[in-house]
């Protein structure tokens, strides 16, 4: 049986010579693997981490690797293919969804939906993004089901309690432009991490985040 499905790359990983299993967040099963055929001439551009496709699946109730095909962009996302700055947010993101969402994990769409909006707020923002993987972590935090208060996060922020609430609380647009260093920026990062590693239970080691740092110092 074949059905149109979304998918939101997370990661890829090579399978033989001619495949690449695509690790995902679908609009109809939640976060799951699949296996597609490769071109080392799109492969590069078409698998890139929060790149949203449209494609055709093939459901095999004999595996649990279902294959993709006739694959395409759902949205160019020109800006953040051509920015460095919104590259290296995207990796975070992926780093994060991979290493937090368990697989399989039926939702209904519903967090497809929201990793969505996010890829395209990003997309969308012209300047003042340097705090957006702060407000990605703690919505991720309620897209999972665990949606934080000041007093919630307050065992694992530290010193950073305070911001943290102010993140909690303040408009979006005020929120991006909380002024603070590129240390501090990336420790309230790793407290908000903490927070989601006690509640799925599980060492979330985002290894991109130094990369991050590096970028918005």
């Amino acid at each position: 049986m074949k059905e149109r499905a979304q998918i939101i790359i997370l990661n890829t990983t090579a399978f033989g010579d001619k495949s690449l299993i695509l690790h995902c967040i679908s609009d109809l099963w939640g976060r799951r693997s699949f296996i597609v055929s490769r071109s080392s001439k799109t492969a590069a551009v078409v698998y890139r981490p929060m790149n949203i496709l449209d494609c055709e699946v093939t459901i095999n109730p004999k595996s649990d690797l279902w294959r993709v095909s006739a694959v395409t962009l759902k949205h160019p996302l020109a800006s953040i293919q051509s920015s460095m700055e919104k590259t290296a947010l995207c990796m975070f993101m992926s780093e994060v969804l991979y290493r937090t969402v368990r697989e399989p994990a039926q939702d209904d769409g519903v967090l497809f939906s929201w990793c969505e909006q996010n890829i395209l707020t990003l997309e969308a923002l012209q300047s003042d993004f340097a705090n957006f993987h702060i407000m990605f972590l703690l919505g991720l935090s309620s897209a999972l089901g665990f949606a934080p208060t000041k007093e919630a996060l307050a065992p694992f922020m530290g010193g950073d309690y305070a911001l943290a609430g102010d993140f909690l609380t303040l408009p979006a647009a005020q929120a991006m432009l909380l002024p603070m260093s590129g240390n501090r920026r990336t420790e309230l990062c790793r407290n908000i991490i903490k927070y989601l590693e006690h509640h799925t239970e599980s060492r979330i080691d985002i290894k991109s985040l130094d990369v991050l740092h590096q970028v918005f110092v």
